[in-house]
Order: structure tokens, then C-alpha cells, then sequence
């Protein structure tokens, strides 16, 4: 499980480093072979590819009859490009992904639980900021999403 944030630098070739406390898991777990895509916020998600697998599998479970759903697929899948860890732990960020989320030399790598969010490092902050504001507000509301009524802080 990958959590916490973490600066990580865009080099003048396109790479980031993935901190040395993930390398040995991504290695162990999935060879350091990675998926990175595109999500909607903005950001670049990337996953061990074993994790990506399942999440492509259940997405084209869904039928490609829908035409939304086949934009979500065409979105996620159709962005998706297969990316190895070198062996200094570093991953090459394809051209075009990096500019679908305005990536500069500062970002951001974020842990999510089974995958990471990289984000241009200003933008991270600025979301961040932005969020925490107003899941404060809905908190003294009372209008949280009702999937998170029985977590206990």
C-alpha cells in the first residue's frame, strides 16, 4: 500500500525517481513494471501493472455498448502506456502525458493506497489547500458522502 507525498523532480529527459521506499515493493511486486494514464483532476495516475490489469479488466467488464462508458474506457485504457523502472528506480513520463497534466520540473507523487497520483507540484498544493477547506466545511455541515458516515477518525 503506497501512502504519504512526496516531491519528486522531472528531469530535463522526462524521468522522476520513485522514492527509495517504494522501489523494493515495486520491484518484489511487479517486476517495477508500471501503467501510467491520465485521470480527469489532472493528474497522471500510476499503477503496478498487476494493479492497472485489474482495474482494465473490471472497466471493459462493463460492455462497450454505453457510449459513456466507452469514452471512460477509451479515456483510462486508450491513454494508458507501459512504463519499467530503470535501475536507478526511475521512470521516463511519456511526452504527452506529461503535458495532459502540465507536468513541470516540480511535482508531486502521491500515494493512494494501490497506486500513485503525479501531479505539477503547484497545482498538488493548490487542490490540497482547496480540498481540505472544503471537506472542513462539509464535515461542520454534516454533508459528508454517506459511504464515510461509519469511518471512525
Amino acid at each position: 500500500m503506497f501512502k504519504g507525498s512526496h516531491a519528486v523532480t522531472v528531469d530535463a529527459k522526462g524521468r522522476i525517481a520513485i522514492p527509495a521506499s517504494y522501489r523494493q515493493s515495486l520491484l518484489d511486486d511487479c517486476a517495477g513494471r508500471l501503467v501510467l494514464t491520465r485521470h480527469w483532476d489532472g493528474c497522471l495516475l500510476i499503477y503496478p501493472a498487476p494493479e492497472f490489469q485489474a482495474f482494465e479488466t473490471q472497466l471493459l467488464a462493463r460492455g462497450s455498448l454505453n457510449p459513456k462508458v466507452r469514452d471512460i474506457q477509451r479515456f483510462f485504457i486508450g491513454n494508458a502506456r507501459d512504463v519499467d523502472m530503470d535501475r536507478q528506480g526511475r521512470l521516463l513520463l511519456p511526452g504527452p502525458l506529461r503535458s495532459a497534466a502540465s507536468l513541470g520540473s516540480k511535482a508531486t507523487l502521491s500515494g493512494i493506497g494501490n497506486l500513485f497520483e503525479l501531479w505539477d507540484a503547484d497545482t498538488f498544493d493548490r487542490r490540497n489547500a482547496d480540498t481540505a477547506d472544503a471537506l472542513a466545511a462539509d464535515a461542520a455541515a454534516g454533508d459528508l458522502p454517506d459511504v464515510l458516515m461509519d469511518i471512525s477518525l
